[in-house]
């Protein structure tokens, strides 16, 4: 398989574009309204990815290099100074949440982007600072020979961040991302600097493994790597109602597999109708591993192919052709680990004013899986969203964090949406994320917190039993209640 074709096939885009079908009369139910989040110029109203959370703060500071003692000592003293004026402060790196939980209202928003990497290969871990990048990460493990044991499917994210909101990946058999940390140094809110582990402070770990920052400010961490292999992938297809069995028992059967995720047909008039399995395992010959690419031309391409689904079965079919049918005739050749890892979320950027992209995610036990897929074809066809890719993942037990998603062996379903930023856009966001969360509880599944805050509070606290008892070991270590967002605002307050 050639580059060109690998980068778009990974990208899950389709080749050929098609004409428009789209689903006139029911967009002509709900008045459209004025778009919401129009844009500013003023650096103190920020917002995330959701580009629906334009927030005003006091002050946004920026943090860039590594924290040495005087780098500690300005930080201790803006906490301090937000405490004093009754302002929250909340730490962040590149605010890809979307609902708010990266920012600060009327407070201190801390952005860090102190981008550094140390390597002991001899403990196969690593030591980062707060702020660094996964595609930083990546390029000083790859010269190495070595690759980030877990981390998001993308790379412009933040270490910390991953860690905050325990995000998981492509890897496996692992959980979240907090499965392979192995310490951490957080300034809390009384200036105090400790080290967390799974040995000295322990409760604190756990509880801001995915405690969306309302613990403290993370200055580094020390993570698990693994070597860096090269990869084959293998493809199947199948129907939906098995892929959740099949695609546990593949990762486990003992073959090696290292990566995995799935996929299934979006269009419209053949719903999740149909998947598609792809693992890899090593190859036989694991020498001269070559670097990994970072983000060209190529990912540009697969930008527009992508987008030339909205609103166009044809496209969607065409691209299921390309992904399902022809992909496993051009894509099987090998990759590296690293290089499926090594692709920014930016590349797939809308780049329209008039719209915005929102993910949601749910996690099912793999034998709810079918029923899951099934709630789904009942609920979103006849919303008003637009759905563009849906990517299937596993996630291995997480009996550490207080706020786990994943009590058992979990199918997580990753899905992009196309919203339009209107009223009626948000409205019905909001309609049928309350119906997806609902029948996704009703089979012992959960959701993901970092996206916009469209669920009821029974909602939240039946998905997350440890909610009530993390947010009152949050109210006995911050008392003042200085690291606070609109999560914590809006549910976690409420506890």
């Amino acid at each position: 398989m050639s580059k060109t074709s690998r980068r778009l096939f990974l990208l899950g885009t389709g080749a050929v574009l098609g004409g428009l079908g789209t689903r006139a009369a029911l967009r002509e139910e709900i008045p459209v309204g004025r778009v919401l989040s129009t844009p500013t110029d003023n650096p103190l109203v920020l917002n995330d990815a959701s580009e629906l959370s334009p927030t005003p703060v006091n002050k946004h500071l920026s943090f860039t290099k590594k924290f040495d003692q005087a780098a500690l000592d300005n930080l201790r003293g803006e906490l301090m100074a937000a405490k004093s004026e009754g302002r929250p402060f909340i730490a962040s790196a590149a605010r890809h949440s979307m609902g708010g939980q990266s920012m600060a209202r009327g407070g201190t928003t801390l952005s860090l982007t102190d981008d550094w990497v140390a390597i002991d290969s001899s403990a196969m871990t690593y030591r980062c600072g707060g702020g660094t990048r996964w595609s930083t990460v990546i390029r000083q493990l790859d010269a190495q020979g070595f690759s980030p044991a877990v981390m998001q499917s993308n790379n412009d994210f933040g270490v910390a961040s991953t860690y905050s909101v325990n995000a998981h990946g492509w890897p496996v058999p692992f959980s979240g991302c907090g499965s392979t940390v192995k310490s951490l140094r957080m300034m809390l809110a009384d200036g105090s600097l400790i080290t967390c582990s799974r040995s000295e402070n322990a409760d604190i770990f756990r509880a801001a493994m995915g405690g969306y920052g309302l613990f403290g400010v993370i200055t580094e961490l020390e993570m698990q790597m693994v070597v860096n292999t090269r990869l084959e992938p293998r493809f199947e297809r199948m129907s939906p109602m098995e892929f959740g069995p099949r695609f546990v028992k593949t990762i486990k059967d003992g073959t090696g597999v290292q990566m995995a995720y799935g996929r299934m047909d979006v269009s419209i008039d053949r719903f999740f109708e149909e998947a598609m399995m792809i693992t890899y395992r090593p190859t036989r010959n694991q020498s001269d591993i070559p670097p990994a690419p970072g983000s060209g031309w190529l990912s540009h391409t697969a930008r527009r192919i992508f987008r030339d689904q909205l609103g166009s079965d044809r496209a969607k079919h065409r691209r299921w052709w390309f992904e399902a049918g022809l992909g496993p005739f051009i894509g099987g050749s090998d990759t590296t680990r690293n290089t499926l890892l090594n692709e920014p979320v930016i590349t797939l950027d809308d780049q329209d004013p008039g719209r915005t992209d929102i993910l949601h995610e749910y996690f099912v036990s793999p034998e709810n899986f079918g029923a899951f897929v099934s709630a789904c074809q009942e609920v979103i066809p006849s919303s008003y969203q637009e759905l563009l890719n849906i990517t299937l993942r596993y996630v291995a037990p997480d009996n550490e964090s207080w706020l786990s998603y994943a009590p058992n062996d979990r199918i997580a379903c990753v899905m992009l949406f196309s919203q339009e930023k209107s009223h009626r856009g948000e409205a019905d966001m909001h309609r049928m994320t309350e119906e997806l969360i609902d029948r996704t509880l009703a089979i012992g599944g959960s959701y993901y917190l970092p996206y916009r805050l469209h669920a009821r509070q029974d909602q939240i606290e039946k998905a997350y039993p440890g909610l009530r008892p993390f947010a009152a070991k949050k109210r006995a270590m911050d008392p003042g209640n200085l690291f606070r967002h609109a999560l914590w605002d809006t549910y976690m307050a409420r506890s």
